[in-house]
C-alpha cells in the first residue's frame, strides 16, 4: 500500500543495490517524485523511470544550502499530492539527519512512512569478514561519527574502554587524530583495526593493522570516502572468514558492450563472480522502416510454406513474435514447421511461447548449422537484423534450400551521452568484452579507434584487456585493430566469464584500481547482429 501526498523516508542500504529492501522497492516503482542523495546506486534509479527524479546530495561547502532545498521540495511535492521518495543511503536513521527531516515534515502536516535501510555500519564489516560480535570476543559494539563537527560530544573516555567493537563512521579524513584520543584514553595500540572503502561493491578495498598505525595505511593505501573504520579483536576474525575479495573477478571493472536489458543475464554472472559491470551500449535496437515482410513472412509461416524457422538471436525472436501477435497467429502457426534455435537462450525462450526447439547446434557458427540440416528442398526463413551478413544465407541456397529473410529490428550506433562512454574515454575499465563483429565495429565508432584507448596491437599487455566471446570475434576485433587477450573456448556468456577468471587467475588480478589510480547456469549473450554468434 502507499498513498498519494505522503512522503517516504527510504533507505538504499550501504551500495550493492541488491541489498535494497522489498519494501524500498516497491515504493521506488510507484513513486510520482524521488529525492536521492550522492552515493545511491544508479541501479535503484532506474527502477523509478516514472518518477521525478532530482538529486539533493550534499556537495562539500553547501550541505546547509542542500539540506534546506531537500526540505522544500518534499513538503512542496507531497503537498501537492504527489507519492514522494526520499532515497537516503544506507539507512535514514543512523547519521542520515532522519529524524530531522521528519520533525520537518511533522511540523508542516505532511504525513510519512519510514523504510529502514542496511547501514553501511553492519554491511561494509559483513562484506569485509569481520563480525561485529563473536562469542568469547566481542559481545558489545558502538556506532559513532568521526567527523569533526561532533568530535567534541563523544564521551571519549566511555568509548576507548567500553564497547569491545567501534565502527568509525565519516573517517578517513580524522583517522590519525580519533585514533589518537582512543590510545590516549586507554585502547590498546595494538588493538587490530580495519578500513573499509566502498564497502559491499565489486571496488572495495581493506587495509588492516592495528591502532596506532591504521591511518598511516590507510593514507599510504590512497583510502578515501566513503569508507569505514572498525576497531576491536574481531578484525583479526577476517584472516579467516574473509569472502568478498576471494571472489575470482573481485575488484575487475568489466566494460559490457551492450545495453543492460539485453545483457543482464551476463552482468549478473560477472557481478556473482565479483567484478564491477559497466555496461557501454555500442548499439541500440530499434524496428525497421516497415513491417510487411514480417507480416507476410508471419502469414507464410502460418499456411505451413516453410521448412524450416532458423532464429539466430534473441532479438530477432522476440521481435518476430510480437509481429505474429501482431497478426493475430500464435504457436500454432509452427505446426507443419520444424524450428531451429541457435544458442541456449534463444531456445529458452521458444519454449517460453510453448515451442521446443527441434535443433540447437552446439556450435554457433553458421557452417555447422547448415550442416547439421542436412541438404534439402524448400524455404527457410529466417527472421533477424536488417541487413544481416550473407553468409548462412549462401550456405543455405548451397546445401538446396530456399533462404527467405526478413529484417525484425536493425540496429543503431550508441548513444554517445551514455555514462559508459566517459569511463572509457577516462580509462576506468579493466576489460572490454566483446559478443559479436557487429559490436566491435560499433564500438570503434562511438568511441574511436582502438590504440588511442591503449587497447591496440601496441599497447601495453597486461593493464586493459580485451575478451571476445569466440573466435569470430575474436578475428574482427584484431583486423580493427585491437589487441585480443581472451578468447573463450566455450561461447556463452559463462564460457566468457570462465575464460576471464582463468585469464587472471595465474598471477592475480592486478587492476588499476588496485594500483592507486582513482535459470540457466549459464548465461549466453544474445546477438544483436543476426550473425551466427560465438
Amino acid at each position: 500500500m502507499h498513498r498519494s501526498g505522503c512522503v517516504y523516508l527510504v533507505g538504499a542500504g550501504p551500495g550493492d543495490p541488491g541489498l535494497v529492501t522489498a519494501r524500498g522497492l516497491e515504493l521506488l516503482r510507484a513513486c510520482d517524485v524521488l529525492l536521492y542523495d550522492r552515493l545511491v546506486a544508479r541501479e535503484l534509479l532506474d527502477e523509478a523511470p516514472q518518477a521525478e527524479r532530482i538529486f539533493v546530495g550534499k556537495k562539500p561547502g553547501e550541505e546547509h544550502s542542500r539540506q534546506l532545498v531537500a526540505d522544500a521540495l518534499m513538503i512542496d511535492r507531497a503537498k501537492a499530492g504527489a507519492m514522494v521518495v526520499r532515497l537516503k543511503g544506507g539507512d535514514p536513521f543512523v547519521f542520515g539527519r532522519g529524524g530531522e527531516e521528519l520533525e520537518l515534515l511533522s511540523q508542516a502536516g505532511v504525513s510519512f512512512e519510514v523504510v529502514p535501510g542496511v547501514s553501511s555500519a553492519i554491511a561494509a564489516a559483513s562484506y569485509a569478514g569481520i563480525p561485529l560480535t563473536h562469542r568469547g570476543v566481542a559481545t558489545s559494539f558502538a556506532v559513532l561519527t568521526a567527523n569533526e563537527e561532533a568530535e567534541g560530544s563523544i564521551a571519549w573516555d566511555h568509548m576507548a574502554t567500553g564497547p569491545d567493537t567501534l565502527v568509525l563512521m565519516m573517517g578517513v579524513r580524522s583517522l590519525r587524530r580519533v585514533a589518537s584520543r582512543l590510545i590516549e584514553r586507554g585502547r590498546d595500540p595494538q588493538t587490530p583495526a580495519a578500513m573499509v572503502e566502498w564497502g559491499t561493491l565489486p571496488r572495495q578495498r581493506v587495509v588492516t593493522g592495528t591502532l596506532d598505525k591504521i591511518a598511516a595505511l590507510a593514507a599510504e593505501s590512497d583510502i578515501k570516502p566513503p569508507a569505514t573504520a572498525y576497531v576491536g579483536n574481531v578484525v583479526k576474525l577476517r584472516e579467516t572468514i574473509a569472502w568478498f575479495e576471494q571472489r575470482p573477478l573481485h575488484g575487475l571493472r568489466v566494460v559490457v558492450t551492450r545495453a543492460r536489458h539485453q545483457a543482464e543475464a551476463f552482468g549478473d554472472i560477472l557481478a556473482e563472480a565479483g567484478a564491477e559491470v559497466i555496461y557501454l551500449p555500442t548499439i541500440e535496437i530499434t524496428d525497421p522502416e516497415s513491417f510487411t515482410d514480417v507480416d507476410l513472412a508471419a502469414k507464410k509461416l502460418a499456411e505451413g510454406l516453410y521448412a524450416w524457422v532458423v532464429f539466430t538471436s534473441a532479438n530477432g525472436l522476440e521481435k518476430f513474435f510480437e509481429r505474429l501477435r501482431a497478426c493475430g497467429y500464435d504457436a500454432r502457426a509452427f505446426s507443419r514447421t520444424k524450428v531451429a534455435a541457435v544458442g541456449r537462450v534463444t531456445a529458452g525462450l521458444l519454449e517460453e511461447r510453448g515451442i521446443r526447439a527441434d535443433f540447437v547446434p552446439e556450435s554457433f557458427a553458421a557452417e555447422t548449422l547448415v550442416e547439421s540440416m542436412d541438404r534439402g528442398v524448400g524455404r527457410v526463413l529466417l527472421p533477424r537484423v536488417e541487413n544481416g551478413p550473407s553468409e548462412i544465407l549462401d550456405l543455405l541456397k548451397s546445401a538446396g534450400w530456399t533462404p527467405e529473410e526478413c529484417a525484425t529490428y536493425k540496429n543503431v550506433l550508441g548513444s554517445p551521452s551514455h555514462p559508459g562512454v566517459e569511463r572509457v574515454r577516462a580509462g576506468s575499465f579493466d576489460v572490454v568484452t566483446f559478443a559479436s563483429a557487429s559490436a566491435v565495429r560499433a564500438f570503434v565508432e562511438l568511441m574511436g579507434e582502438p590504440e588511442e584507448l591503449g587497447l591496440g596491437g601496441h599497447a601495453e599487455r597486461g593493464l586493459l584487456n580485451v575478451a571476445c566471446i569466440g573466435p569470430q570475434t575474436a578475428a574482427a576485433a584484431e583486423e580493427t585493430g585491437f589487441r585480443v587477450d581472451i578468447v573463450a573456448t566455450e561461447h556463452t556468456g559463462g564460457g566468457l566469464r570462465d575464460a576471464m577468471i582463468t585469464h587472471f587467475s595465474g598471477a592475480g588480478i592486478e587492476t588499476e584500481a588496485e594500483l592507486g589510480e582513482s535459470g540457466p547456469s549459464e548465461a549466453e549473450i544474445p546477438d544483436d547482429s543476426g550473425t551466427m554468434t560465438q
